[in-house]
């Protein structure tokens, strides 16, 4: 049929071949000339040999990766039996020895006007007696009374012992508080720096020109004597002490100890000034009763004189009372020997009597 102008041309159809007419698809193969190249020896050789030394590397690359795991792990962690060969351990040294410098620092600034610069006590408890270190004033305890405050230790919301932590209204924040534990807990056979606190840097005692150093608190080697009574929870049971007749409070001097019922003639002074005993050295008559006079000049702080002999027992145990105040306390006879004396609630304060 043949196109008329102006008509639309029309649409053929290609006429399909028969399968045998129908070419067939090139196939994707390597070019003719490998096919034309067998494998030779020296060819099969040749890839032998890079096959071994691919091999080769591969194994050296093993062993050195292997060799740099364990040469790490014992520069990490030290090599057994050689002392202080661990970069973790003598970090980690390093970073507690810094804790508890800048621990001694915020002390000062913000604790030592209630427990005293060495942790002796005062307006507030001890904190440098070792029998609270060893099991009471542990890291969570610690970290409790900071955050909670004094109505942590005895339940007193009127406790003088405000809240330190930033999290709970305090100016501490958690480093701070982790510092400050630190240098509570730090052991006593080692030696701190004393560091300027907006600097970092040593600071000289201006007399000497050495820099000034400061030990820890706890004794690592102390151990409680057996059937030591436990720190109470609360410090200020210490303050209740019933009295018992004669001025006299707690248990009844050991049965060893001659009593007498005589009016006391000798007096022996003694005051509390500065959270210690003036003088620190007392002589008494032997077979006779005496009066101490205790003058507690510690404005607010309580004081008592507990008197031991030297098995450690208390022969006498005075009232607790805080001062600015007088009591005279009624000392029984005494045998002869060398008795220590202390007080109770500060028991850093000490010092010697000697009965002849």
């Amino acid at each position: 049929m043949t196109d008329q102008p102006g008509s639309e041309p029309e649409q053929r159809l290609p006429v399909p071949r028969p399968p045998s007419e129908v070419a067939p698809v090139e196939r994707f193969s390597a070019p003719p000339s490998i096919h034309a190249e067998s494998l030779t020896p020296e060819r099969a050789a040749t890839i032998v040999r890079q096959s071994a030394s691919a091999r080769w590397v591969a194994f050296l690359a093993m062993v050195f990766i292997v060799l740099f795991v364990i040469i790490y792990y014992f520069y990490e962690l030290g090599v057994p039996g050689l002392a202080d060969s661990s970069r973790l351990g003598n970090e980690t040294a390093v970073q507690q020895v810094t804790s508890v410098e800048r621990g001694y620092t915020i002390y000062q600034a913000n604790c030592a006007r209630c427990h005293g610069a060495q942790g002796q006590g005062g307006i507030g408890p001890i904190l440098n007696d070792q029998s609270k270190l060893y099991v009471h004033l542990d890291t969570q305890y610690l970290s409790n009374v900071l955050f909670a405050g004094g109505r942590y230790v005895c339940g007193n919301p009127n406790s003088l012992m405000p809240v330190w932590a930033v999290a709970n209204g305090g100016t501490l924040n958690y480093l701070q508080v982790r510092d400050v534990i630190a240098f509570i807990r730090a052991p006593s056979d080692e030696l701190y720096t004393v560091r300027d606190p907006s600097t970092r840097e040593p600071v000289a005692d201006p007399s000497t020109g050495k820099t000034e150093t400061f030990p820890g608190w706890r004794d690592v080697n102390y151990k409680p004597a057996p059937g030591a009574t436990p720190v109470p929870a609360c410090w200020s049971s210490a303050f209740t002490t019933s009295p018992a007749p004669g001025g006299s409070g707690g248990p009844a001097p050991s049965a060893t100890i001659p009593l007498s019922s005589a009016p006391a003639g000798q007096v022996l002074s003694i005051k509390a000034l500065n959270i210690a005993f003036e003088p620190t050295e007392l002589t008494a008559t032997s077979g006779q009763a005496f009066t101490m006079a205790f003058d507690n000049q510690d404005a607010g702080i309580p004081h008592n004189v507990d008197i031991l002999d030297a098995a450690g027992l208390s022969v006498f145990k005075g009232i607790v009372f805080p001062g600015v105040a007088t009591e005279s306390y009624s000392i029984p006879a005494l045998l002869p020997g060398t008795y220590k004396f202390l007080c109770d609630v500060h028991p850093n304060m000490t010092g010697t009597l000697t009965v002849k």
